[in-house]
């Protein structure tokens, strides 16, 4: 008598809800069989099943990390162009893409550089490759992520918004350069980088350099307290090269027109 036919598959379903292994439940039938028909022992049947279930867990929490991340749509690792931007050591972001190294410590990853230049791409990129990893990420513009904060300060819920925020192993700000010098605004993402210190990563993207995020919280104290948190443990790179956009644009342009010798004479009547 094989395997399938001697217990009640009604029951066993049953038992396998309560236990909160679906991914068992959908595919015991087909490995009973290939086991009752190859003789396995007890023992690799169950192994079988039970590295079934937890790889169909692991796609699962990959796929939940990945929709909560919010990162850019198709901005991969695999796309982003290396060769435009050859003060980045490709050898060197594949290290970080492995995030051990780093978000276990509660380091940071800063990308400075002018519009268009990739920071952006590359930091929702790694944030792709770190998710893929099974760290959990998430990618918000720096300045949609402030107003929210501030939403939650003027609802006294400032605390709750930081705590929630700490499930992240990183949180990439991109544009930091574009929150508003106001003290409010500015308050509250100081608050988020002194919350985070030392205890969760952050991947921030920014298009001016540390002397001028004057520009950026309005009290020099606080940003010299700012830049100090975080540097202290980080890895700072810069893209300084021509906007990936612009060159995109020069390319696509019509090349020229036809040449003046061929051009057609204009009709200027009976000579």
């Amino acid at each position: 008598m094989t395997a399938t036919n001697s217990i009640d598959p009604a029951k066993l379903t049953l038992l396998l809800n309560e236990l909160r292994l679906p991914a068992i439940k959908h595919i015991w039938p087909q490995f009973a069989e290939q086991a009752d028909k190859e003789g396995w022992p007890a023992a690799r049947f169950l192994a079988v099943l039970t590295e079934h279930e937890l790889a169909e867990r692991s796609r699962r929490r990959i796929e939940r990390h990945l929709a909560e991340a919010r990162l850019l749509p198709g901005k991969t690792l695999d796309t982003f162009q290396f060769e435009a931007v050859p003060m980045v050591s490709k050898a060197h972001i594949m290290a970080l893409a492995a995030g051990d190294a780093w978000l276990d410590q509660g380091a940071n990853l800063l990308l400075f550089g002018p519009p268009g230049g990739g920071k952006s791409h590359l930091a929702s990129a790694l944030g792709l490759a770190l998710v893929e990893g099974g760290w959990r990420v998430l990618f918000a513009r720096t300045t949609d992520l402030v107003q929210k904060l501030q939403i939650a300060r003027r609802e006294l819920t400032l605390q709750a918004a930081l705590n929630r925020l700490d499930r992240f192993d990183l949180l990439i700000l991109d544009d930091l350069a574009y929150v508003t010098k106001d003290q409010a605004e500015t308050s509250v993402l100081f608050e988020l980088i002194g919350a985070r210190y030392e205890r969760r990563s952050m991947l921030i993207t920014a298009n001016q350099p540390f002397g001028q995020w004057d520009k950026i919280f309005p009290d020099p104290a606080m940003t010299l307290a700012a830049v100090d948190r975080l540097v202290h443990h980080a890895t700072i790179l810069e893209l300084n090269v021509e906007s990936y956009r612009r060159r995109q644009a020069i390319d696509k342009k019509p090349g020229p027109g036809r040449p003046p010798k061929y051009a057609t004479k204009a009709n200027t009547g009976p000579d």
